[in-house]
């Protein structure tokens, strides 16, 4: 830890004291990082000739105690600010892109400002009053909605007055801040190319406070889920399950759209999706290495965790598609790789490099089925598979990090009893599932009272681009 400690007028009052009493003082460190104590050597038993003093004005008596620079590794820092950065890549451009080339070139600059504009506006209820609902004491469900309400307490210099001790606290906010943002952006996929944009904004805000929020301080706030021992390292259940299920419910509500299952609604620009889906690969290592706070052993593990698993489910999704249609598409291994960064988000921190590579090879194969069969099953127009992808993912994530966080098949922890585990993780999906999907009908029911969630279908054939934002992508 690089920290400096002599600066101003305090250094040099202490470099005096310290030459000019060097003979009778000793500097030692008390516990913790916040204070550092000079005390003066014991008096010794027997009776010793010394010198008197120069004078006693000379030399003032040291400080009983001095404050020490604030407690923080510049390196674990840097690594926080770029993990921070990479998360922010990962929604805007890496998220608007993957979900703007799966709509039709009428919708897509619709997709993109949704995207934008409601991950802007969690990020502002976020300093408002999210992160204290999140990470300040209260129930099992719910912090403190006024404790750190617009960051208050919090200065520039302010330190440790966070879960993560060793950050600077505005930046473990800002951190969080983008989790909260991408995982109600996420949503916006499954009813895209319908939905009025007034009715996404106050949507987005009410899902947010009543879903996002109470899910986070379960999990990671110190709730029930993580009192119960829930392994959610990087968020598969707090984002992506949450996110999957209100996408599949928004996706009912709102209603097919026009022309589905008649004629082929098919995606306008693939290359955009790929471009997407790679960006959102390289922001992963951001939200899942950046997850360990530190730029530690924990976070190289979640790194190439992050890299094998998005992999193994590249060639799983190429492989099903190869045999199931007879040949691969590119669009299926961009949605493989994704599928692929949720199996691995909740295990990053825990398994092993070959628990990685199962848990990517069995999530991308599963998610194949999540946005084909599956999805026929539902009978529901998810536009860009939210749920198929995310929700699926998550919840075979979510399952099988019960598994191979066991140290006997590579994980990280050496006393998980695996049955009970998968037990405890089983729980915590179903219980994401329930949450989520009874909170998002109660605020769906609101929003379609107070705006209506459909735009008219002459809007819906024009296209969004034009009918809601004035303007179209393309010039013909």
């Amino acid at each position: 830890m690089k920290t400096s400690l002599f600066t101003g007028w305090q250094a040099r009052f202490h470099a005096v004291c310290l030459l000019m009493l060097f003979s009778a003082l000793a500097v030692g460190a008390l516990s913790g990082t916040a204070h550092a104590q000079a005390q003066v050597s014991p008096a010794p038993s027997e009776t010793v000739a010394v010198e008197p003093l120069p004078s006693p004005e000379a030399a003032p008596a040291p400080a009983a105690e001095a404050e020490a620079a604030p407690a923080f590794d510049r390196g674990d820092v840097a690594w926080m600010l770029t993990s921070t950065l990479l998360v922010l890549l990962m929604v805007v451009p890496g998220l608007a892109l993957f979900y703007g080339g799966l709509v039709r070139s009428k919708n897509v600059l619709s997709v993109l400002s949704q995207i934008l504009v409601v991950f802007s506006l969690v990020l502002m209820l976020w300093v408002a009053y999210g992160y204290s609902a999140v990470f300040s004491e209260g129930n099992q469900f719910f912090g403190s909605f006024t404790q750190f309400a617009f960051l208050k307490g919090f200065t520039p210099e302010s330190v440790g007055n966070t879960p993560i001790k060793g950050l600077p606290d505005y930046l473990f906010v800002a951190f969080q801040s983008t989790f909260a943002g991408i995982t109600t952006a996420l949503i916006v996929g499954a009813f895209a190319e319908r939905i009025k944009f007034k009715a996404v904004l106050l949507f987005s805000a009410l899902w947010f406070t009543l879903s996002y929020i109470p899910m986070a301080h379960i999990v990671w706030g110190g709730g029930y889920l993580g009192a119960m021992g829930a392994i959610d390292f990087a968020g598969g259940t707090v984002v992506h399950i949450n996110a999957g299920v209100a996408g599949l419910v928004a996706a009912y509500f709102v209603g097919k759209r026009i022309g589905y299952g008649q004629t082929a609604l098919k995606p306008h620009n693939v290359p955009l999706t790929y471009i997407g889906a790679m960006l959102l690969w390289v922001g992963w290592f951001g939200f899942n290495a950046g997850s360990a706070a530190a730029a530690d052993t924990v976070a190289s593990l979640a790194f190439i965790n992050t890299i094998l698993a998005t992999a193994a489910a590249v060639l799983g999704w190429t492989l099903v598609e190869a045999v199931s249609k007879g040949k691969p598409s590119a669009l299926g291994a961009a949605s493989g790789a994704v599928a692929g960064l949720v199996g691995i988000t909740p295990a990053c921190g825990t398994v092993g490099p070959l628990g990685a590579i199962v848990i990517g090879l069995v999530t991308g194969v599963v998610c194949v089925w999540g946005v084909t069969g599956l999805k026929r099953l539902l009978k529901v127009d998810d536009t860009a598979d939210v749920f198929g992808v995310h929700g699926v993912g998550g919840i075979v994530g979510a399952l099988l990090t019960g598994v191979f966080s066991a140290q006997s098949l590579g994980g990280t922890n050496a006393d998980l009893d695996i049955g009970h585990q998968v037990w405890v993780q089983f729980v915590s999906v179903g219980f994401t599932i329930v949450w989520c999907a009874v909170v998002t009908v109660a605020i769906l029911l609101v929003v379609r009272m107070v705006f209506g969630l459909r735009v008219t279908e002459e809007a819906e054939r024009t296209g969004l681009d034009v009918t809601s934002h004035g303007e179209s992508a393309y010039e013909v």
